[in-house]
C-alpha cells in the first residue's frame, strides 16, 4: 500500500486520530497507523489503499494542513537521500517533462536562507529536466524539518539551524481545504451567538466524530444557540434540536438586527442557519426537558451530537423542584395555574439543578434508546485532571453501548473530554491510547426509554462529579 505524510495544524493532538479514523469510516475505507507513531508531533507517516483517500481526509478533516505522496524521510540528509534512491520508482515518471518547484521548510524552527538554497541543491541527483514552476507547477515537492521545541533554552536561530530531529520528504497530493471552515464558522462573525457558544475549530472536530453526511438525522439534546447545528448541517445531515430553555434558541430581534432590514427573517438559530445556507436543514427546534421527552418509539437518530450543560457559564437543569411542596402551596400553586390559563398568560414550570455525573449518565442511556444500531453519540464532558481515570467513562456506559473514542481538550487544572460512545451490532472498541483495542459486539436489541429515576448518585464518583462546585471551589482537594 501507498505511504502518505500527513502535516497536521498544531491544535488539539489527541483529537487527530479519532478525526482520521471517523473520516475513514465515513467515507467506507480503512486507514493503516504504526503502532509507534506519537500523536504530539506535527507529521505522520500512514498507509492508504488510494490516492483518493488521501484527498478525501484532507477535504474533510479539520486537522490536516497538508497530504503529502510519502518519498523519504531520515535523521540526517544522509540518511534521507539513501531512501529517496531506493524509491526512486514513485518519482522517476515526473523527471523529463514535469514542471516543479520545491518546498523547504520547517517546524519550531525558521530555516536560514542560504541553507534552503543548499537543501534544494542537494536534491540534484534526481535529475528533473522540467522547467521550475514558482506559481502554477504540474508538483510540489516538499521537504519538511521537525524541531524540539526550544522554548526556555538560551540557543540562538543560527546555532540551532539543522540540528533537527527528523526531515521528511515527499510529492503534495493535496492541501486541507477543511481548515477554512474554522474561519468560516467564527462564532465573532455569526449573526447568532451566546455565551456558550462553542468555538468553531472544535465543533468541527465534533461534527467529524459525528459522521455528518448526507442522508444522516442528527439530534442535540442540549441546543442552546446551535453550536453544533450548523457544522453537521453544513456537511449535509438534518438536524434536530431541543432544549429546555427555547428562549436560547429563538433568540430575540434586536436594533442592530432591524437597522441591517432583517425584520421579517425568524431570530435565533434559525437565523445563523440562513447565514450559512443551512436552514433548511434544521427539521426543528423544540422546547422540552430530556427526562420528560415526547419521544415514543427509539432507533431515531443516526447520532447524537451536543455539548451539556457543565455549570462553569450554564448550569444544568431539569424539570422538577428542590423541595416538595406542602399541601397549602401545592393548592396555591393549582389555582395559579389556572388563572394563567384563563389570562393566557404562559406557565413556567420550576426547575433544580441536574448534577453532571447523573446528566452524562442519563445522556448514555437516552442515547441506548434514541440512535440506531451503529449510530454514535458525541459529547463533551469536562473533568478534573489530577483526579480523572478510564473508570470514569466506563462508569457511565450500559449494556450495547461501548467507548470509540476519548480525546481530551486541557486547559491546565481540568479539560473537556469529547467522548464518543457507539451502539452497534458489530461494536469497535478504540482506545486512544498508543493501542487499539478491538471488541465486537453482535447484537441487534432493542431497549426500552430510560426512566431517569431520582438517585443521589451512579456508584462510582468519576472526577467530573460535582464538577460545578469544584470548579468555583479552584479545584482544592478534599473540596
Amino acid at each position: 500500500m501507498p505511504s502518505y505524510l500527513i502535516v497536521f495544524a498544531q491544535s488539539h493532538s489527541e483529537f487527530r486520530l479519532p478525526e482520521l479514523h471517523s473520516v475513514a469510516e465515513l467515507h467506507g475505507f480503512k486507514i493503516h497507523i504504526p503502532h509507534t507513531c506519537d500523536l504530539s508531533r506535527p507529521f505522520m507517516v500512514l498507509d492508504l489503499e488510494s490516492e483518493e483517500h488521501a484527498r478525501l481526509l484532507s477535504r474533510r478533516c479539520i486537522l490536516v494542513k497538508h497530504v503529502y505522496e510519502f518519498y523519504a524521510h531520515g535523521k540526517d540528509y544522509d540518511e534521507l537521500h539513501a531512501a529517496n534512491k531506493a524509491n526512486n520508482h514513485l518519482w522517476s515518471s515526473y523527471v523529463h517533462d514535469t514542471s516543479f518547484k520545491f518546498l523547504v521548510t520547517a517546524y519550531n524552527h525558521k530555516i536560514l536562507e542560504s541553507r534552503q538554497r543548499a537543501i534544494i541543491e542537494s536534491f540534484k541527483y534526481m535529475g528533473f529536466l522540467g522547467a521550475i514552476d514558482l506559481k502554477n507547477p504540474q508538483i510540489v515537492l516538499g521537504c519538511f524539518e521537525e524541531y524540539d521545541d526550544s522554548s526556555g533554552l538560551a540557543i540562538t536561530r543560527d546555532d540551532r539551524d539543522g540540528r533537527f530531529r527528523q526531515v521528511y520528504f515527499g510529492k503534495l497530493v493535496a492541501d486541507g481545504d477543511a481548515r477554512a471552515l474554522i474561519k468560516l464558522f467564527d462564532v465573532k462573525q455569526r449573526l447568532y451567538y451566546g455565551n456558550t457558544s462553542m468555538e468553531s475549530e472544535v465543533s468541527l472536530l465534533m461534527a467529524n466524530q459525528a459522521l455528518a453526511g448526507p442522508s444522516k438525522l442528527i439530534y442535540d439534546p442540549f441546543c442552546g444557540t446551535g453550536s453544533m447545528a450548523y457544522p453537521v448541517a453544513y456537511f449535509g445531515a438534518r438536524v434536530f434540536g431541543s432544549d429546555i430553555d427555547g428562549r436560547q434558541m429563538r433568540g430575540k430581534a434586536g436594533k442592530s438586527e432591524l437597522d441591517h432590514n432583517c425584520q421579517d427573517e425568524p431570530p435565533g438559530v434559525l437565523r445563523a442557519a440562513k447565514q450559512y445556507g443551512v436552514a433548511d436543514r434544521i427539521v426543528d427546534l423544540c422546547t422540552f426537558d430530556v427526562t420528560r421527552n415526547p419521544w415514543r418509539c427509539g432507533n431515531l437518530f443516526d447520532t447524537i451530537v451536543t455539548d451539556p450543560p457543565y455549570g462553569v457559564r450554564a448550569g444544568a437543569k431539569r424539570l422538577g423542584r428542590k423541595r416538595e411542596l406542602t399541601d397549602a402551596r401545592k393548592a396555591a400553586k393549582i389555582e395559579y395555574q389556572l388563572s394563567a390559563r384563563s389570562g393566557h398568560e404562559p406557565y413556567i414550570p420550576p426547575t433544580k439543578p441536574y448534577e453532571l455525573s447523573l446528566l452524562a449518565a442519563d445522556l448514555v442511556l437516552l442515547a441506548r434508546y434514541l440512535l440506531k444500531p451503529g449510530g454514535r453519540l458525541v459529547f463533551f464532558l469536562p473533568t478534573v485532571n489530577e483526579n480523572y481515570e478510564e473508570v470514569d467513562i466506563q462508569s457511565m456506559l450500559c449494556e450495547g453501548m461501548v467507548v470509540v473514542a476519548n480525546s481530551l481538550q486541557d486547559f491546565g487544572s481540568w479539560g473537556r473530554r469529547v467522548s464518543t460512545f457507539h451502539r452497534s451490532f458489530s461494536s469497535r472498541l478504540i482506545c486512544i491510547n498508543k493501542q487499539l483495542v478491538t471488541i465486537r459486539k453482535e447484537t441487534h436489541d432493542s431497549y426500552p426509554p430510560p426512566s431517569y429515576e431520582e438517585r443521589d448518585s451512579i456508584g462510582h464518583l468519576p472526577a467530573h462529579k460535582d464538577f460545578r462546585e469544584q470548579y468555583f471551589r479552584g479545584f482544592k482537594k478534599g473540596s
